[in-house]
């Protein structure tokens, strides 16, 4: 699914902004990489963001798109989800946020909640070092996979 192209704009514009501010140079490899984790919600992983930015940019390397984004999360552009039994997946949305992972087809859908947002961290966790931020991972089978799953039982019983 794609982001809307206000949302995109807002998001290369924070995108260089902070490299400008930080020092961190504006390549175009850069903004190709962030552009296409800005225009999507689909939180891809390396590989995938690898090939759809060499669609772009043929000469783009493997290794300029994982420093690349090795680089942008450790200056908090964008994040990384780790998902069991997967490789990391990349989001550009900072805003706070949690997320609903598919267990049949591993998708991953961002939502709000203010419930969750307001739990407070045990002290027992507290105790273990400096909290710096809090995420919730819904785990579940998605509404397209349970209707795929609906479907398929219904034909087998015909």
């Amino acid at each position: 699914m794609t982001v809307s192209r206000a949302e995109t704009r807002r998001r290369v514009s924070r995108f260089t902004e902070t490299c400008r501010r930080r020092g961190l140079k504006v390549t175009h490899q850069r903004m190709e990489v962030f552009r296409e984790l800005a225009a999507s919600d689909e939180h891809p992983d390396a590989e995938t963001i690898y090939e759809r930015v060499r669609a772009r940019l043929p000469t783009v390397s493997r290794d300029t798109v994982y420093r690349t984004l090795s680089a942008l999360e450790a200056q908090g552009l964008v994040s990384r989800t780790d998902v069991l039994g997967g490789p990391a997946r990349y989001d550009a949305n900072t805003a706070p946020h949690h997320h609903f992972v598919c267990t049949a087809c591993g998708r991953i859908s961002d939502f709000r909640s203010e419930a969750l947002d307001a739990l407070p961290i045990p002290r027992s966790v507290e105790s273990l070092g400096r909290i710096e931020s809090a995420h919730v991972q819904v785990r579940g089978v998605c509404s397209t996979c349970a209707a795929r799953k609906r479907r398929a039982g219904r034909r087998r019983r015909r």
